[in-house]
């Protein structure tokens, strides 16, 4: 059986926490960003973790994080 390879995209963009969960940082910050209110961008700038849907499409395209 040869060696899985991980995707290096989504490597760079999802860390994973010390329960196991992956974070990540949330999309619509990058520009168009004068439209968007104060409230709004704060909250684009917290991390969350991926939604629990996700979690078997991840684990295949990140199998040693």
């Amino acid at each position: 059986m040869p060696k899985l390879k991980t995707k290096k995209a989504a490597a760079k963009r999802f860390k994973k926490t010390g329960t196991g969960e992956l974070k990540r940082m949330k999309a619509y910050k990058s520009h168009i960003l004068t439209k968007k209110s104060a409230k709004r961008k704060r909250n684009l700038r917290k991390a969350t973790m991926t939604d629990a849907s996700n979690v078997k499409t991840m684990k295949k395209i990140l199998p040693y994080i």
